[in-house]
């Protein structure tokens, strides 16, 4: 309680994590566009799904920690390198989320789609597939918002300037253990609560928006 204290006062846990959740949500939009992307390419052309999509579930299996070294060659220790570790540690598991969601789609919704004038492109993706796959989506974008934060945290160990990590290193190079308490609790309690008030709430809007809530395991 001191420790948390002393942080408020001070303002050091505040900017600690403000200065994460900016670095997050850039990285988390980041992951789901390119997650989502990939998982409809996988999906729809199969030459990619079996090659392209080997490769994901192979690097999906790599720690976001594994690719600081590269990280940091590549942009040096500053915001693009958290920004690179925490979008990785998020886009595979959207990508394999989107496939999956995709792939399940009943084929009577799209030959009715089409039937309907709804065509081939981005409608039929936006109206249908979104929709449709949304309930492997959403449990994507809540696994992949976990895995970011996991990622934030190990790329921010190396950043410059301000983040949860970089305080949770300050913490262990001082030995302070009540600090590196403080840190751990915020993320838990972030992370939670982002997930029941956020993505719980939105996915309980489009389930029932689309007729779904039945069947939501």
């Amino acid at each position: 309680m001191q420790a948390f204290y002393d942080g408020l006062v001070h303002g050091e846990l505040v900017a600690a994590t403000l200065a994460s959740m900016l670095r997050l949500l850039v990285s988390f939009a980041l992951s789901l566009a390119i997650g989502t992307t990939l998982g409809f390419l996988f999906a729809r052309y199969r030459l990619l799904d079996d090659t392209l999509g080997f490769l994901v579930v192979s690097l999906q299996t790599i720690p976001s920690i594994a690719w600081l070294p590269f990280a940091i060659i590549w942009f040096g220790l500053n915001e693009s390198s958290v920004i690179f570790i925490t979008t990785l540690g998020a886009t595979w598991t959207m990508a394999l989320a989107s496939r999956t969601g995709i792939k399940n789609i009943p084929p009577i919704y799209l030959r009715a789609a089409q039937t309907m004038g709804t065509g081939n492109g981005f409608r039929l993706f936006v109206q249908i597939m979104i929709p449709a796959a949304f309930p492997h989506l959403i449990n994507g974008v809540r696994t992949a918002w976990a895995f970011a934060w996991r990622a934030l945290v190990a790329g921010e160990l190396i950043a410059k300037g301000a983040g949860l990590g970089q305080l949770l290193q300050d913490g262990r190079n001082l030995g302070d253990t009540s600090l590196m308490l403080c840190i751990v609790i915020i993320i838990a309690v972030l992370g939670t609560v982002s997930d029941h008030f956020c993505f719980k709430k939105l996915e309980d809007k489009v389930l029932e928006r689309y007729g779904l809530a039945g069947s939501k395991s």
